[in-house]
């Protein structure tokens, strides 16, 4: 640690209880928040919950990718002051009374966005859903605090997650992080799916009666526009940061037919008309042609998998200004370890039928301008491989600095938080991560982040 700090401080949030996470520093003298000063330098430790987005810092990069600019600069030297960027620097300064992390050798951009997560769920119980039927909520939460930690050490630290089985466990997760109870990235909660009877986003199993299924399982699940109206402002008014549709079949659902439409124009106009109203933006799963033209024209802001897009659609997202989101990466992962976990083949056929028909699309879509960000179904596979699209979205027609914009300012821009991340700039939270090498010579060099800082606190080197 000392080659990367001088005069200064390690911090690295390590989970211990269940509702409490470490702080340990290391270093001649700090101070975190006023909680204490260290002056020896042995490793140091705060047995109580963080303050987020508190930290000061000044740290000199060696390569700044700041987000926006098209072109990297050499250099520099961001400031951090309690939690936000406080201003960005040529040269490597060392601002008095500020502790400084020595990133010269690396390549510094700011902290991922991820737009489509399932951050409280993970793959493995893909092979059998009725895993979700037995697991209570406070055990599904422990399992969301490690996909959430996660997440944050790859470099992610802000998601969106689309969606949850158990209506409301993205919501206690985010409430948990904001708090500092939780290491993990900021997160816009959907609270639950959207979904007709038997849609992509009821938990229905074969050979399951629909009484033995929770009612946390199928909050949102409603028939015509009126009931899918009341859904939409429970969810605005239990504290959803955005909303989930299921227009679409899905390929991880029985029954489902990717592409043939589930919820109706009318079911999803009368969604798109509560959250705009509550200033809340509506996210579309629609996998196929139609429901992807009905989801744009109802007022869907972004269209999540996009899988058969036809040029019709590509064209009205342009004309609309509708953002996709296409997780062009984890039909590998379905393909190659849900074979091997002997996942349906139900679900394993509809993947097949639609990775490299998306890839297509994503290839089209991007072609004619239309607005791509970065989203990758994270849950379907690992949290913390969210990385492993980058190579697919350049294999596809991207530039490597297109590809970083879609997870970054693109990405914040579309979610409604620019001002707050997506860009290294005077304002925004002090969230950075650092690579070895050049990202824009290599992408995949973004699956190996070394350096994660979220809101000034330093939480991985």
């Amino acid at each position: 640690m000392s080659n990367l700090l001088h005069e200064s401080y390690v911090i690295i949030a390590v989970m211990t209880t269940p509702k409490r996470w470490r702080i340990l520093l290391s270093g001649t003298m700090a101070l975190l928040a006023g909680c204490m000063t260290v002056r020896s330098p042995s490793v140091q430790v705060l047995e109580h919950p963080s303050v987020p987005d508190t930290g000061s810092v000044a740290i000199q990069c060696g390569t700044l990718i700041d987000g926006i600019a098209d072109a990297a600069r050499h250099d520099a030297t961001v400031v951090i002051r309690k939690g936000r960027i406080a201003t960005i620097e040529p040269g490597r300064r060392v601002p008095r009374g500020l502790p400084v992390l020595d990133l010269a050798g690396y390549t510094c951009l700011p902290g991922l966005i991820d737009m489509h997560t399932h951050i409280t769920e993970g793959p493995a119980d893909t092979s059998d859903l009725r895993v979700y039927l037995r697991r209570t909520e406070a055990e599904q939460f422990e399992l969301a605090r490690g996909f959430a930690a996660a997440t944050l050490l790859a470099g992610f630290t802000t998601v969106r997650n689309v969606g949850v089985y158990s209506a409301w466990g993205d919501r206690a997760l985010r409430d948990a992080v904001n708090r500092g109870e939780v290491a993990g990235p900021r997160i816009q909660a959907a609270g639950f799916y959207l979904t007709i009877p038997g849609g992509g986003g009821d938990l229905l199993i074969p050979g399951v009666p629909e009484a033995d299924i929770p009612a946390r399982l199928r909050t949102g699940v409603a028939r015509g526009a009126a009931q899918f109206r009341a859904k939409a402002q429970a969810a605005v008014d239990g504290g959803a940061d955005v909303l989930k549709v299921i227009a679409s079949g899905a390929v991880l659902a029985y029954g489902g037919v990717p592409g043939e439409p589930e919820m109706t124009p009318d079911e999803i106009a009368a969604v798109t008309a509560v959250a705009h109203a509550a200033g809340r933006k509506v996210a579309a799963h629609a996998h196929g042609a139609r429901s992807i033209k009905e989801a744009i024209l109802a007022g869907a802001d972004t269209v999540e998998h996009a899988s058969l897009i036809d040029d019709e659609g590509i064209a009205l997202a342009r004309e609309h200004g509708v953002a996709l989101s296409m997780d062009v990466y984890n039909g590998d992962y379905i393909d190659t370890e849900g074979r091997r976990q002997g996942w349906p083949e139900e679900f394993l056929r509809k993947n097949r039928e639609t990775t490299e028909a998306q890839r297509q699309g994503f290839t089209r879509a991007h072609a004619a301008g239309v607005t791509i960000v970065y989203g990758t179904d994270a849950g379907v596979y690992p949290h913390g491989l969210n990385a492993r699209q980058f190579r697919i979205m350049v294999e596809r027609g991207m530039t490597p600095m297109e590809a970083i914009k879609s997870a970054t300012s693109v990405a914040a821009r579309v979610m409604g938080w620019s001002d707050r991340v997506g860009e290294l700039a005077p304002g925004r939270y002090g969230d950075l991560i650092a690579v070895r090498g050049d990202p824009l010579a290599d992408v995949r060099r973004l699956e190996d982040v070394v350096v994660v800082v979220k809101g000034g606190l330093l939480f991985k080197e």
